[in-house]
Formats: C-alpha cells, structure tokens, sequence
C-alpha cells in the first residue's frame, strides 16, 4: 500500500511507552497522536525491547528472561532465512494494536499508522558484542531486519487494508558512527541503512530515528523520507544539511518535547524553542514555508522510563504544537494563493 505523506505538524510517538496494561496502551497509541503509533512495551515484557524483538527468528540465537541475548555459534548461518514469528511474545502489543485498530478507522479515510524496528547496524552491533563474529553479525543483521520488515508491512495491510503506513529505521548505535573502534567503515554503516530504507520505500514512507549527536549529513546521505532531528541548539550547524534534505521533499520529524530533565507542562516553552531554532535555520538558509509544511511533531525519545500520566502529557504537548504548526502551514499556503 501507499506510505503515508507526513506534512503540516502531524504527531507520532517514537520509542516505548511506559504501560503495563495491553489495553490501556493500545488505547493511548490509537488517540494519543494525529498518526497511529504501534507501542511496544518492554516494561510489561523485555521481549519487546529494542534488541529483544528484532532477534526473534534468528537460529542461534536466543532470547532469555529478561531481554538478553545469546548466542550458540554452532546453530548460526549467516544464509539462513530468518522466520518473524508475530506470535512471539515480542509482538503481543503489535498484535493487540493491529486487533484494536480497525474500529478505529474513519470510513472513507485510509488509516495512518506508524511503527519502528532496530536498523541492522544497531542489531549488527548487539549481535558482535554477543560474541558473533563482525562479518557475520552484520551479514545475519541485514537478513533479519529485511525479514521482520517485510512481514510486519504484510501484517499490517492484512489487518488494515488501504492503511497508510509510515516505518522507521531505529538506529541509536549510529552516533558512534566515526568512533576508531566501531566495527564497521562509516560508508558500510550507511549502506545497510540505506538498504533497509529502500526495502520500506517499495510500500511505505521511511523514516530513520538516531541518537542526537549524530553526523546529520552521513544521516541524510542514507536516504529517508523522515528525518528525526532533536530541537537543541547544534542543529544549526546542520542548517545547510537540512536545507538540501527540504528541497529533496524530505520531512523533519522534530523532537520537539524534552523527555529527559523537566517534563513541560504547556506547549509554550517548546513551541518557543522550536520557533527559535527555525529562525536560525532560516538565517543559515532554510526555507521558512518548507520547514512548516514539511514538518512532524515528536516526543524527543522514547516514554518508556516515565510514567503512563507522563505519556499523557508529553503527547498532549505535541499535539498543541502540532496543532500550531498546521495553522501556520496553513497561513503559508493561503498568502502563497495555494
């Protein structure tokens, strides 16, 4: 089906939430944003971790009680096919939504739904420090991530015909991209990434979430439809990076609620700073009307280790600025006659 097209200040989460009941998170991900967001919930079960889900499937490899991982070198094959068992306990909160969803659906409208899985580097990654070989920890990395992406597009067309989907890439072990000791070259690590966002783009818009200290032009030479940016101040550094990804028809996903230190309580203080930051993009270059309409709204990391009342708040503060993005999306298209 046809990915989503993200514009004019929609939500998503991104990351975990932090429930324990099935239902309530379920119901919270289907309201909380403009576009649906598949949770997962590694407080109710560390099989839904990051890591813990993407490994599911893979021979050799084992899953233990707690999310860790092991590995038996003798079963591993870096050509074996790699099996998503979507009944697995990894994908309960998967299932529950994709259950949940259809009576949720406006008639008439395509449903939006957004969900995330780790990118092979940061799975490469985990697996080479279980003890798999570099070669065939990124080789078995690339298989499995292409394997569980694939399934997880069907598993969503089945249960939401017409659904417009939108998936990211999870690659938080990218900020140590220029690091002498990361395993593999920069140029190789951007090549898997950009494999797995091409295996997306055949069916959905494809997004890529890293770390906030990450080379944004490495980032962007990787080829996402959705950039995730944080609203910090370095970014401006960045502003002739994110210029050339606007005029590509790129979409900035905007961290734009803190989720570490202070939780804000109003939209007042990230709308301010978020407003700041686009006034410093546009000294350096940045299309002000581009930046507006070709924009998201996000939580700046995952709500996994606050409170489901936090949740609540976060998303609601999103929602406003959101809210206030489209209005001024909207104010641009009117005085361009468009």
């Amino acid at each position: 089906m046809a990915g989503i097209k993200p514009r004019n200040g929609m939500t998503v989460g991104m990351g975990s939430l932090p429930h324990r009941d099935l239902d309530a998170a379920v119901e919270f991900a289907l309201r909380a944003s403009t576009v649906a967001t598949v949770p997962s919930l590694p407080r109710r079960s560390p099989a839904e971790g990051l890591i813990a889900q993407a490994v599911v499937g893979i021979d050799g490899v084992s899953l233990g009680q707690y999310g860790s991982i092991s590995v038996d070198a003798a079963r591993l094959d870096p050509s074996r096919v790699v099996h998503t068992d979507l009944g697995h306990e990894a994908f309960e909160a998967f299932r529950a939504f994709l259950a949940a969803a259809p009576a949720h659906a406006e008639p008439g409208r395509p449903m939006r739904v957004k969900w995330q899985l780790v990118g092979p580097v940061t799975l490469g990654t985990a697996l080479a420090r279980a003890g798999v070989s570099a070669d065939d920890a990124f080789e078995i990395a690339v298989l499995a991530v292409r394997a569980h992406l694939q399934h997880l597009l069907d598993a969503v067309d089945l249960a939401l015909p017409g659904c417009e989907q939108l998936v990211f890439v999870d690659e938080p072990d990218l900020t140590d991209l220029t690091d002498p000791a990361f395993p593999i070259a920069p140029d190789t690590a951007i090549d898997l990434v950009s494999g797995a966002l091409a295996a997306i783009e055949t069916r959905a818009a494809s997004g890529l979430s890293v770390g906030p200290t990450a080379d944004w032009a490495s980032m962007i030479a990787a080829g996402p439809k959705v950039l995730c940016v944080p609203v910090q101040s370095s970014i401006v550094e960045a502003a002739g990076h994110l210029a050339a990804f606007l005029e590509r028809d790129g979409v900035i996903a905007w961290g734009a609620v803190h989720t570490d230190g202070p939780i804000a309580t109003t939209a007042e203080r990230p709308w301010r700073q978020l407003s700041d930051l686009w006034c410093q993009l546009v000294e350096r270059g940045c299309d002000q009307i581009a930046l507006r309409q070709q924009c998201m709204i996000t939580p700046a990391g995952g709500l996994g280790s606050h409170t489901p009342a936090v949740a609540e708040r976060v998303m609601r503060v999103a929602d406003e600025i959101g809210r206030r993005v489209r209005d001024q999306a909207t104010a641009s298209r009117f005085v361009l006659g468009a």
